[in-house]
């Protein structure tokens, strides 16, 4: 077994705050070293002319030419010695001041990789580089955290509709194992039969949406009427026996994306649209075409009847496990799902580069909006 590779161990070198009070201190001691030698240079080419007064009894006791560059020398060297202490210390204070963002950035990057993600850097201040980093980081955080809060949703709600169906076949075979001679064998082997099939359409879903995650789909053009086309004669038969009215106007979507997994989107729409919809004398409307709100996208919609519902409520049906009526599977087998549809619909939109929107209808039931980008023209569609 192979260990998890550690930190990466790095050279020891000169901290960034030090790094920069150098570079402060080597710039400010070049540009006095350069002024000196400039002032040096020039007064070496004025002419050594020597100095007397116009009374020849006074004595002239003017410097030369030469003690004035000496005593220059001398001067510019103890300027340049208190630049070099003044760049030091300013240099680290200022440094140590531009940089106290970037510790605030590193402490919180510490933070999360314990395990803390809660945690906000909120950098104040002027718009510069550090707060479009800090911005960037405190984005990244809360989508890490909304993430890993919807895993560990996920993983207990999968854990509890995996042990759902086991805890129910367990049961019934523990009351047929005591009372063996008193069980109606026809309906039990029919109800051990449902549950098991209510595990595997819970297992297959999950394994489909790790695949999603994980996986991109192979994409080509294709027509998304045409999946949805083979998606209603899928349904139909369910339809019937639910007593909703389908009323479909498939009008050509070409767009690009995988035949498969966009027919399998719309029939979790129209599986959804069927299966919480009136209790009788209900409706689902299918349409496809070009979007005439979005130039260069097309759309699948799909209308139902159904009960009235709130928009706080809607906000959550691509959440894993949330059916129609909460997270409790319906007593009807013919209305219940496994609470993966839509979540489904939603990885499958994502993986094409699409928008699922999905809003209450003010009568009742749910319109669901599925819209990607058009095929480029001259695109033939796939099969």
């Amino acid at each position: 077994m192979t260990a998890a590779p550690g930190p990466r161990k790095r050279p020891r070198r000169l901290t960034a705050r030090m790094r920069l009070t150098l570079s402060y201190t080597l710039f400010a001691v070049a540009a006095g070293a350069l002024s000196l030698a400039v002032v040096y240079v020039g007064m070496r080419y004025i002419p050594n002319y020597p100095l007397t007064s116009s009374n020849p009894r006074y004595r002239s006791d003017a410097p030369s030419r030469q003690q004035i560059l000496d005593s220059l020398l001398a001067a510019g060297g103890y300027a340049l010695a208190l630049m070099t202490a003044v760049g030091l210390v300013g240099g680290w204070l200022i440094a140590g001041r531009v940089l106290r963002p970037l510790q605030d950035i590193t402490r919180a990057a510490h933070r999360a990789a314990s395990g803390a993600l809660e945690h906000r850097i909120a950098l104040t201040g002027p718009r510069d580089e550090f707060t479009e980093l800090s911005d960037a980081f405190d984005e990244m955080l809360e989508r890490l955290q909304r993430s890993f809060e919807a895993q560990q949703r996920f993983a207990a709600n999968a854990s509890h509709e995996l042990r759902t169906p086991l805890a129910i076949t367990r049961t019934m075979l523990q009351v047929a194992a005591a009372d063996p001679g008193g069980q109606d064998w026809g309906v039990l082997v029919t109800r051990l039969q449902d549950t098991n099939q209510r595990a595997i359409e819970t297992s297959d879903a999950l394994l489909q949406l790790a695949d999603l995650g994980h996986a991109p789909p192979d994409l080509a053009p294709t027509d998304l009427a045409a999946a949805t086309r083979e998606a209603l004669a899928a349904v139909r038969d369910e339809a019937r026996a639910l007593g909703v009215t389908l009323t479909a106007d498939l009008r050509p979507a070409p767009t690009t994306g995988s035949p498969v997994l966009l027919r399998q989107a719309a029939a979790n729409l129209l599986h959804n649209a069927l299966r919480h919809n009136l209790p009788a004398g209900g409706s689902a409307t299918v349409t496809t075409g070009a979007d005439p709100e979005r130039p260069g996208r097309v759309r699948l919609t799909v209308a139902n009847t159904g009960p009235l519902l709130t928009p706080e409520a809607v906000a959550t049906f691509t959440e894993p496990f949330l059916r129609g009526r909460g997270r409790t599977a319906g007593t009807d087998p013919a209305r219940r799902g496994h609470g993966l549809g839509l979540t489904i619909v939603a990885a499958v939109t994502e993986a094409h580069h699409g928008e699922l929107r999905l809003a209450p209808a003010p009568d009742g039931g749910l319109h669901a909006t599925l819209t990607l980008p058009e095929a480029p023209p001259g695109a033939a569609p796939a099969g």
